[in-house]
């Protein structure tokens, strides 16, 4: 079951009151959503939006299956308007690893896709069957901050050399080390996370009505970078000065947390 990360303090900082609308960014399981859709009650309206669409629409929950990167194009098909709130939660959910079969986790046998889109062409497989050696170095080392990437693409360059790499377990043997960097920075690379975040957060502020709140939760340094470049290069009211960051209690019972930053920013 996944569980909404800072949910509290999401609420609390983009302070939904009855009948303002709010965007969900990556819906997921909707938990963030649905406890805005109760205090934005009676007419207020969530505008949900996720690659693959995992919850079904309700009375005011208006759900698009898109990539966030398409903000903009999404609230004009669905003529969504007078927008106080918008919450980008940039990690991954339970489902991704446990049940999507994509490939997400190196501890279980899946074929290498990484995949958020199914639209999108470019897999995990295909980048590490056919990415030269100073690609796969490069991605390793700046999304993944590993610093055995050299050596690791070279290990990849030769186990290919014999037959494709298929699944994530063969891959997993083949980085021969902690396969978790890696992973990420495959992840990262397939799905474009970075230029993606940064060509959506320009979008969210311009659609978001005066004095409404753009929240973002990353999970790792690159993202959070990202987001505090952008908000400090803005002309805005930073709602929260410091970065948000789960309480003990809330690690305890959901360690996937324990890397979450919230930064929020209200629009003059």
């Amino acid at each position: 079951m996944h569980i909404p990360v800072l949910q509290k303090e999401v609420i609390k900082e983009l302070d939904p009151k009855s009948n303002e609308n709010f965007i969900d960014c990556t819906i997921g399981e909707g938990g963030h959503s649905y406890a805005a859709l109760e205090r934005i009650a009676p007419r207020g309206k969530v505008l949900g939006i996720d690659c693959q669409m995992r919850i079904k629409p309700k009375e005011r929950l208006i759900l698009a299956e898109d990539n966030f990167v398409n903000l903009k194009e999404v609230v004009e098909k669905n003529k969504f308007r007078q927008i106080n709130g918008i919450l980008l939660d940039l990690g991954m959910s339970s489902w991704h690893l446990e049940e999507s079969g994509r490939g997400f986790s190196f501890q279980r046998r899946e074929p290498l896709d990484m995949r958020y889109c199914l639209t999108n062409q470019l897999t995990a497989e295909k980048i590490v069957n056919f990415w030269s050696k100073s690609d796969l170095e490069r991605i390793f080392n700046d999304y993944g901050q590993e610093r055995l990437s050299e050596k690791i693409a070279e290990r990849i360059i030769e186990a290919r050399k014999f037959k494709p790499i298929a699944n994530t377990l063969q891959l997993a043997k083949i980085i021969n080390a902690n396969p978790r960097k890696i992973f990420q920075a495959l992840r990262i690379a397939v799905n474009d996370e970075l230029t993606n975040l940064e060509k959506t957060l320009p979008q969210a502020l311009e659609i978001l009505e005066k004095g409404g709140r753009l929240a973002v939760i990353s999970f790792h340094s690159l993202e959070d970078r990202i987001v505090k470049n952008f908000f400090k290069n803005q002309p805005l009211g930073i709602a929260a000065k410091k970065p948000i960051t789960p309480s003990l209690a809330e690690i305890r019972s959901n360690p996937r947390s324990r890397s979450a930053k919230l930064r929020v920013i209200m629009k003059q």
